[in-house]
């Protein structure tokens, strides 16, 4: 059974820097799609980065210059370098993967998530 788990988020000061890590397991044959979400409390669910199996990248714009997505693909897992930290990246931080596996074709997948608290 395919599943995503994260780890790396906590607190840090402002302008400080943390990873996240989401790795994939289960019967995996291809990746085409990972990503990371966030989403603060009282707002909804945002795409902040993702990237696909070739390393093509895309951006939320409040992100640009400060986050960077990255991908092993030989160990099924993205990382999200997050850097420069304003108390306004404070979320939730989900990982969400696009996964062709042995038991069906690509289903989207999501992480249980792993919250992020910037301090001021």
């Amino acid at each position: 059974q395919v599943q995503l788990v994260e780890s790396g988020g906590g607190l840090v000061q402002f302008g400080g820097s943390l990873r996240l890590s989401c790795a994939a397991s289960g019967s995996i044959i291809s990746i085409p799609t990972m990503g990371w979400y966030r989403q603060a409390l009282g707002k909804e669910r945002e795409l902040v980065a993702r990237i696909s199996s070739g390393g093509n990248t895309n951006y939320a714009d409040s992100v640009k210059g400060r986050f960077t997505i990255s991908r092993d693909n030989a160990k099924n897992t993205v990382y999200l370098d997050l850097n420069s930290l304003q108390p306004e990246d404070t979320a939730v931080y989900y990982c969400k993967a696009a996964i062709w596996s042995v038991q069906s074709t690509t289903q989207i997948y999501w992480g249980q998530g792993t919250q992020v608290t910037v301090s001021s």
